[in-house]
C-alpha cells in the first residue's frame, strides 16, 4: 500500500530549493523516511491515515521520535504508534540492545581484572566475543552508565501517580574484598496515570536489611513517586517497614504466593493438598464479601486440628486480603508478585551466564541495562491496566464503615 498523500515531490523540492538549506540532502532524506514509515505503518493497519476502510486493523495513535545517523548527518525518524499492538522497523533500525552490550562489559571487565570463573569460556561464546582492548571496554562501559545513571535517577513525578507498586528483590553473587559474597538486587515497579508499567527504580544492597529498603523507598519518594494506594512484596520485616515508614498513605498486600509457601512451613506435610485447596479457593471468589467469607469457612476449617495454621491465617488476613479493597477487575494484578516474574526471568536469563560479577558496578550495569529495555517496552506496548478501572481504585477509600466515594481534593489531601 502506498501513501501518496503523505509527500507532494514537486512540492517538497519546490520548497527546498527556495529555502536555499545548506542541509538539502538530510532534509530530503529524513522527510522521504518518515514518509515511507507512514506508508509501511498505514500497510500494518489495513487502511491509509485518517481513512476509513472496512480493512482497518487498528488506529494510529502519534509518533515517537528515533535519531538515526546517517552519512549526511543525523536525522529524526518519526516512528508511527499504534494502538493496538506495536509497529517498529526492523528494515531500518535496530530495536535497544543496551543489555547485550552491558553483558559484553561485564565479559571484559572479568578478563581485564583476571577473574576465573567455571563459566567463563561459555559467558565468552553467548555475545561472540573475539578480541576487546580496555579502551575499547572503557568507552562501552562510560556510555552504557551514563543510559543507566539517567535511568535509574530520572525523575517520576511527571509520570505519576504510580497507583499501584511492588517491590522485590534479587540474590547475586559478586567478588570483593578477595571473596564471593551475595548481594541483593532491590527493584520496584508500578503503574503510572497512563496505566503501563513502569520499572521506578534499582539499588544494590550487601542485605535486605531494613536501612537498606527504607534508604530505597526514600530515593523513589524524593525522585517523586507518589499518589500510591497499594504496594505488593514479600514479608521480610525490613521491607515492610520501610514501605510503611515511606509511604504512610499505601495499603500493604502480602504476596499470595510467598504467604502460601509461609502457611506451609506451619502446615504437616499431610495436610499440604488440602490446604492449599481452600486457601485457593479464598481468591476463586467473585467479589470482597465472598472473599472474606470463604476465609472464615478456612478458619473455622483449621481451627482446632491445625492450630499453628489457624494463627498463621489469622495475623495475616489484613495483609493478604488487602486486595479486596480495589476494584475486583485487577485483583490479579495486585495479589502477588507474580507479574514480576517474567521480569526476573529475563533479569535471571542475562546474569546467570555470568555466575559472579566482578563488582557491584557491573551489576548495576547489566541489571540497569534489562530493566531500562523492559521499561521501554513496556511504554510501547498495551496499558497494564485500563484508565477507568485506575480511575476508580483510587477513588475508593475504606474506613471503618466500609467503602465510601471520596474526592480529589480529599485524595489530594490523603496523599
Amino acid at each position: 500500500m502506498t501513501a501518496p498523500h503523505i509527500v507532494d515531490p514537486a512540492g517538497l523540492l519546490s520548497e527546498a530549493l527556495t529555502d536555499a538549506s545548506p542541509d538539502l540532502m538530510r532534509n530530503l532524506l529524513q522527510t522521504m523516511i518518515n514518509a515511507l514509515l507512514s506508508a509501511d505503518a498505514d500497510a500494518v493497519v489495513g487502511a491509509e491515515w485518517g481513512q476509513a476502510s472496512p480493512n482497518r486493523v487498528a488506529q494510529r495513535n502519534g509518533y515517537r521520535h528515533r535519531d538515526l545517523d546517517t552519512r549526511v548527518g543525523t536525522i529524526d525518524v518519526a516512528i508511527p504508534k499504534l494502538r493496538q499492538g506495536t509497529y517498529f522497523p526492523d528494515w531500518l533500525l535496530e530495536r535497544r540492545k543496551r543489555a547485550e552490550s552491558a553483558l559484553i562489559t561485564v565479559v571484559a571487565d572479568c578478563y581485564l581484572a583476571g577473574v576465573s570463573t567455571r563459566r567463563m569460556d561459555k559467558l565468552v561464546k553467548q555475545p561472540a566475543i573475539h578480541s576487546l582492548s580496555r579502551s575499547q571496554v572503557s568507552r562501552m562501559a562510560a556510555d552504557l552508565d551514563e543510559h543507566v545513571n539517567e535511568f535509574r535517577h530520572r525523575p517520576l513525578g511527571d509520570a505519576g501517580p504510580f497507583t499501584f507498586v511492588a517491590a522485590d528483590a534479587l540474590t547475586m553473587k559478586v567478588r570483593e574484598g578477595g571473596r564471593v559474597i551475595n548481594a541483593v538486587v532491590l527493584i520496584a515497579t508500578g503503574v503510572n496515570a497512563d496505566g503501563r508499567r513502569e520499572v521506578l527504580g534499582l539499588r544494590v544492597a550487601t542485605s535486605e536489611t531494613g536501612a537498606a529498603s527504607s534508604s530505597f523507598f526514600a530515593d523513589l519518594v524524593a525522585r517523586g513517586l507518589g499518589g500510591v494506594r497499594l504496594v505488593t512484596s514479600d514479608a521480610h520485616a525490613g521491607l515492610v517497614d520501610a514501605i510503611a515508614a515511606n509511604l504512610p498513605g499505601a495499603v500493604w498486600q502480602r504476596c499470595r504466593t510467598h504467604y502460601a509457601a509461609n502457611l506451609m512451613s506451619v502446615t504437616p506435610k499431610s495436610m499440604w493438598p488440602a490446604v492449599k485447596a481452600m486457601l485457593h479457593s479464598v481468591y476463586d471468589q467473585p467479589d470482597a464479601a465472598s472473599v472474606h467469607a470463604q476465609f472464615d469457612r478456612l478458619l473455622d476449617y483449621v481451627d482446632g486440628k491445625l492450630p499453628d495454621a489457624h494463627d498463621h491465617l489469622d495475623t495475616a488476613r489484613a495483609d493478604i486480603l488487602a486486595f479486596t479493597q480495589f476494584p475486583e477487575g485487577l485483583w490479579q494484578q495486585i495479589w502477588s508478585n507474580n507479574p514480576n516474574e517474567r521480569l526476573n526471568r529475563e533479569i535471571r536469563r542475562r546474569t546467570d551466564s555470568v555466575g559472579i560479577f566482578p563488582n557491584r558496578d557491573a551489576i548495576i550495569r547489566l541489571v540497569g541495562a534489562v530493566l531500562a529495555e523492559q521499561t521501554d517496552e513496556w511504554a510501547e506496548g498495551r496499558r497494564y491496566l485500563g484508565l477507568d478501572i485506575l480511575a476508580k481504585s483510587r477513588v475508593t477509600l475504606v474506613t471503618d464503615n466500609g467503602p465510601e466515594e471520596v474526592t480529589d481534593s480529599i485524595l489530594e489531601l490523603s496523599a
